[in-house]
């Protein structure tokens, strides 16, 4: 990894080999641009190069867990200071021709009911608004986005890239695609923004812990706000949420309980036993469908403390 920082220029190219596994302002930045200028980046996916588009199933046994969702970065931007805002606006988001979906024993929502692990390997076609085969008769519009975007923490020392946090990070929110404006608290002079762990399609919620993970191309404007302040995250999308990922009714699956985790993890059983059921799918191929095609919605917290969440499945993706 270098460490040489370039001048400002019309855009900064990041490369693969340019990442870090912490979320930490004493990492230097590898480059500097002034607010509203583009950056370039060129991501590994989530392994950090640990799965290949010819990898097994013993590929997700031999992970090396401690270099997963690495990101891409830091990047300085001029003028940033404490209690400012940071834009990040998608300008460009590009999956590579391939991508993974796995199992990983011990993670995901439904872990102590998997502990074997599936990979499944997606050959991607069209781009951007193209499409993975799941299976025969079940097509996955692609709808690009990356897991994991944010700046570098106030607090001293290292935190894990693998949670999400105040200022960004894992947060694998699916609607962050090409057009929408992603808004960051500064915590630290020059904002020390990085992104990675490129997804290419995911429900909401990534039930199973992994989307269609695949390389990324991605092109982003970083500009500094000072007039105003984000306590969060917040985001404004490019449009309506992501409908060419569905062009049909939704079958979905509810989940009715007193325990809020326990209530989506009953939605996804019951999803998973109907994908089985209705469509020949063995189970652990059915929970990764889930983890990219089906979305978690919380669709009642008045009557407390019975709530309701749905998974909603997406009709439009079965061909036959």
């Amino acid at each position: 990894m270098t460490t040489d920082i370039p001048k400002a220029g019309r855009t900064i190219h990041i490369r693969r080999d340019q990442w870090h596994l912490a979320w930490d302002h004493s990492i230097p930045p590898i480059a500097r641009i002034s607010s509203g200028e583009v950056v370039e980046f060129d991501m590994l996916e989530a392994s950090c190069g640990q799965i290949q588009a010819n990898s097994t199933v013993e590929a997700i046994g031999s992970l090396d867990f401690s270099r997963v969702d690495q990101v891409h970065g830091p990047i300085y931007v001029e003028g940033a200071e404490p209690g400012d805002t940071l834009e990040v606006e998608f300008l460009d988001l590009q999956p590579a021709e391939w991508g993974w979906t796995g199992v990983i024993p011990g993670f995901g929502l439904l872990a102590d009911e998997f502990p074997e692990p599936a990979l499944k390997i997606w050959h991607l076609e069209g781009g951007a608004d193209g499409w993975a085969e799941f299976a025969p008769g079940i097509r996955i519009p692609l709808a690009p986005f990356c897991g994991e975007i944010g700046v570098a923490p106030g607090q001293p020392g290292a935190l894990p890239t693998i949670p999400p946090y105040r200022h960004g990070g894992n947060m694998d929110t699916r609607h962050l695609t090409k057009g929408t404006r992603l808004y960051l608290p500064v915590e630290v002079p020059g904002a020390l923004f990085s992104m990675g762990d490129g997804h290419a399609a995911q429900g909401d919620g990534e039930v199973c812990g992994t989307a269609i993970e695949t390389p990324m191309h991605a092109v982003v404007r970083l500009t500094v706000h000072k007039d105003r302040s984000v306590p969060e995250p917040q985001y404004l999308t490019g449009g309506p949420l992501i409908q060419r990922t569905n062009t049909a009714p939704y079958y979905v699956t509810d989940g009715i309980g007193p325990d809020l985790m326990e209530a989506t993890r009953n939605a996804i059983r019951h999803m998973i036993d109907h994908l089985q059921r209705n469509y020949g799918l063995s189970r652990s191929d059915a929970y990764m469908l889930c983890s990219v095609a089906v979305d978690l919605k919380i669709c009642e917290v008045v009557d407390a403390p019975h709530w309701v969440v749905g998974a909603f499945l997406p009709t439009s993706i079965f061909t036959k």
